[in-house]
């Protein structure tokens, strides 16, 4: 059983590490939990109660609250508008902190370049010690506790290091005074530089806050597509409801310009419905009697009466959030390092922290001939101070300067930001992982019917013999006056054929099915036989008019229906599923990207080899059964190739769990969404281009942000750690990265797909 809760209280990897070892440490639970997307998605394999999840998650110090799936969409809306209140405060507190910072930073001003402590050295101390303590006691209390909740939970978090950074600072101020008071030995007093690392981290919070809402802004602008009102008929009478009282089975009477409110299909009516928010096509679709309708779509021109037949949790929309809700929540697999980087990562810089300050102690010569060479261009490095000053710069530096959030926030950010893009341009990302197994995809296998081709025959040619009387609209009417009693695809294709060319349908009587071969009857008194040459021979028409009919039709892949009247073949339709019309550009495109293309299908060889050679695939396999195309799969996959399965039958279910990464096409059946990682919203080919452009796109945003993590961090910590950097320059450098991450990820949206 598979749920999703909200977190709140996160902000910052090791908050995440923290939820996750709560809840996993229970047993029966697997946990992956989101900073971007503020959830937490459990697996559980047993019963267990939410109390007992509740209690794990209080006891790491944050809070956690259930998400009923009926109220999906409206608990989205809720984390957005928790998302932007958070925002605002964090504004306010961001300000709140300067405004008692800024005087603070003036006072130092006058010590800083002549060396006086005005108006008297005690007053001086006196007045920047009690500023840095009112930033920490005031805006930064959330700083403060949450450091104090995750050193009791013995899961020291990014707060920690910020808490003993600014506290350290101000500590020294507390001791400045009492050297003033003749009480303790002369120290520097650092209580403005504690107030300046709070302040710069609680602005690092807000940009941060502000950035992530950003990322969600995907999801937001679906949720506000919504229409909010329905116009339904209920016991003859028209009436406006609220679109979530909409029962299955309501008929909708939609107008021009208005929004459909929820799924449904099309009663009476034609129209052009504008579908971007599902599929990213800005082109509307015409929509008529049996077509689908897609709840918040837009509709352009004419009335229409649709019947409901999926609200609430069950909508198009709805599926979007949660596929793209779990898929933040779900771990990359490069995201694994990183977390056993940042489960240890606040340990060990206290450990690091530590070394530093002894290490001024243990062995002062070392670190002062580095300060007194690093003095002579960093104006902020001052051998002078003494050695417990230097100690405690060293100190200082170390636990503001190191940063897991940029760490922690380098891969969901990313992820956040491209499932977000993916759900608005017709990508439906189900697993995260989906992303970085497609960016490293090499071989495309794809299905043939449905997939490549438009899935529904179709005629493509009307041959007519020699006789005058029979040309291809007198052919096409008396297979259509046949055909028209039966429900087989290929019959319903030359009955479509002649209505759409106007052909005469006369009623047939004494209509017989020859199973295998075709079909005979009776039309205006003539015999007629539609089906195959073998029919043909069974009927006893002109051998000399079969065999023109093989010469000229022998060789090809189509399917083929001869239709004789009177004893006498007029003539011969050529019926083939047509391939869909961006077929071969796509494949081609993905080909110039490296990709080999392999298709697999159930039909006949000499179709599939037709198909092949029009769109240019590697290579092809036919005739398999479901399993077969499995065994295929892996075969692939046994060379040592990474394969991305494209599919959209019931029988495609297996080999989309089979290859490394499924895509099903959306206008597909249902368990072949529910088996792919990746559903393609629409049904043209461009959609697969589309999402391994995604894909790549998002994996290179990931890689980008993991690398300049791993180097900050590695760069910074021994420049600090020899005394080297400023604190406050530290956290202004720590807050750049973790901005600088969730900022490079938000580039995502202008990615071109």
């Amino acid at each position: 059983m598979k749920k999703t809760y909200r977190i709140n209280g996160m902000h910052c990897a090791g908050c995440v590490g923290s939820v996750e070892k709560s809840l996993n440490a229970i047993d029966g639970v697997e946990a992956s939990v989101s900073l971007p997307a503020e959830s937490a998605t459990v697996t559980l394999t047993r019963e267990i109660g939410f109390e007992e999840l509740a209690a794990a998650v209080e006891r790491a110090g944050y809070e956690i609250e259930p998400i009923a799936e009926a109220d999906r969409g409206e608990a989205e809306r809720k984390r957005l508008a928790d998302t932007e209140a958070r925002s605002h405060q964090a504004w306010r507190t961001m300000w709140t902190a300067w405004a008692l910072t800024a005087p603070a930073m003036v006072w130092m001003l006058p010590e800083m370049f002549a060396g006086v402590r005005w108006p008297s050295p005690l007053a001086f101390d006196l007045g920047v010690t009690a500023l840095g303590a009112a930033v920490l006691a005031g805006p930064g209390a959330d700083t403060v506790r949450g450091a104090w909740r995750s050193a009791r939970g013995r899961m020291p978090n990014m707060d920690v290091l910020i808490a003993l950074g600014a506290g350290v600072s101000v500590l020294t101020g507390v001791w400045a005074v009492l050297h003033v008071l003749g009480l303790a030995p002369m120290i520097m007093n650092f209580a403005p530089v504690g107030a300046m690392i709070a302040s710069i981290h609680l602005t690092g919070r807000f940009v941060e806050a502000k950035a992530r809402g950003r990322s969600s802004s995907a999801i937001q602008a679906l949720l506000s597509l919504e229409a909010p009102t329905a116009r339904v008929e209920r016991d003859g009478t028209e009436l406006e409801v609220p679109t979530r009282d909409v029962r299955v089975g309501d008929i909708m009477i939609i107008r021009p310009g208005e929004k459909i409110p929820t799924d449904g299909v099309v009663l009476d009516g034609r129209s052009a419905v504008d579908e971007s928010l599902a599929t990213g096509e800005s082109i509307p679709v015409e929509k008529g009697p049996g077509d689908s309708a897609l709840g918040s779509t837009v509709n352009h021109s004419g009335v229409l009466r649709v019947r409901a037949t999926g609200v609430g949790e069950d909508t198009f929309l709805s599926n979007v959030i949660r596929l793209v809700e779990e898929a933040q929540a779900s771990k990359v697999p490069i995201q694994e390092f990183a977390d056993r980087v940042t489960a240890v990562f606040v340990p060990a810089i206290l450990v690091v922290a530590l070394a530093a300050f002894a290490g001024w102690f243990v062995l002062p010569g070392v670190f002062f001939d580095a300060a007194r060479w690093a003095s002579g261009f960093l104006p902020w490095v001052n051998p002078e101070l003494g050695r417990l000053s230097l100690a405690l710069f060293a100190a200082v530096a170390v636990l503001v300067i190191a940063c897991p959030c940029a760490l922690g926030l380098a891969t969901p950010t990313a992820l956040m930001v491209g499932t977000g893009v993916g759900a608005t341009r017709g990508v439906l990302i189900r697993d995260g992982a989906a992303v970085q197994t497609l960016d490293r995809a090499d071989t495309l296998v794809f299905d043939k019917t449905g997939t490549l081709t438009r899935g529904a025959p179709r005629v493509v040619e009307v041959y007519a013999m020699g006789d005058p009387a029979d040309d291809e609209t007198r052919v096409l009417g008396l297979a259509a006056s046949i055909e028209d009693a039966s429900e087989h695809p290929l019959a319903r294709a030359v009955v479509e054929e002649a209505g759409r060319r106007g052909a005469r349908v006369a009623r047939a009587s004494d209509v017989e099915a020859r199973v295998g071969m075709g079909i005979v009857g009776v039309v205006d008194g003539e015999w007629v036989v539609v089906g195959s040459t073998r029919l043909l021979r069974a009927e006893g028409v002109a051998r000399e008019d079969i065999v023109e009919v093989e010469r000229r039709f022998g060789s090809d892949a189509r399917t083929i229906a001869c239709v004789a009247a009177g004893g006498r073949l007029r003539g011969a339709i050529a019926i083939a599923d047509p391939v869909k019309e961006d077929a071969r550009e796509t494949l081609l495109e993905l080909s110039r990207r490296g990709f080999r293309t392999v298709m697999l299908t159930g039909d006949r060889e000499a179709v599939a080899a037709a198909v092949a050679q029009q769109l240019g695939i590697d290579d092809y396999q036919a005739g398999l059964l479901p399993a077969q195309k499995v065994y295929a799969v892996r075969q692939l996959r046994a060379e040592g190739r990474t394969v991305a399965f494209v599919g959209d039958g019931i029988n495609d279910a297996p080999a989309l769990k089979a290859a490394d990464v499924g895509l099903a096409v959306g206008t597909g059946t249902d368990i072949a969404i529910e088996a792919a990682d990746i559903t393609l919203v629409q049904g043209d080919l461009r959609s697969v281009l589309r999402a391994t452009r995604l894909a790549k796109a998002t994996f290179r945003k990931i890689r980008e942000n993991l690398f300049w993590a791993y180097v900050y961090n590695v760069v910074a910590i021994p420049v600090a750690f020899l005394g080297l950097l400023h604190p406050v320059i530290a956290e202004a450098a720590m807050a750049l990265s973790s901005i600088s991450v969730v900022t490079n990820a938000n580039r995502l949206r202008r990615a071109r797909l």
